[in-house]
């Protein structure tokens, strides 16, 4: 973790909600819907090798958060209900994520209607 990012204070599955709750210590508090972190899964599977074989994933508004597995100290395994694990969720993931949300949500949908894709 890059010591420009905040540490975190709080985490918090909201499962009815399919929401991730996250807090860190400089008083930044993201709502992470199940959706965002499994499109933006930053496993290999989704974002390749390189910014250029990111792959948009369709069909995912219905996911949900079935886990949370703690990695050392730096970061968590996401399980998500439709069998994906693979992505590690540092700190500074989960902050960007936060801080970033609207633009990647935004990008997102872009990309799925650029692609003839659907959120369903």
């Amino acid at each position: 973790m890059s010591d420009a990012t905040p540490w975190p204070t709080g985490l918090k599955l909201k499962k009815s909600e399919r929401i991730l709750e996250v807090t860190f210590e400089d008083g930044a508090y993201f709502r992470l819907p199940a959706e965002l972190l499994r499109v933006e899964s930053p496993s290999a599977e989704v974002q390749g090798h390189g910014p250029s074989q990111k792959k948009t994933v369709p069909g995912k508004a219905n996911v949900a958060i079935a886990a949370l597995e703690p990695v050392g100290n730096y970061a968590v395994r996401v399980v998500f209900d439709d069998g994906h694990d693979t992505g590690l969720y540092t700190w500074d993931t989960l902050y960007r994520l936060g801080r970033d949300s609207d633009k990647l949500w935004t990008d997102y949908l872009t990309a799925l209607e650029r692609q003839g894709l659907s959120r369903e």
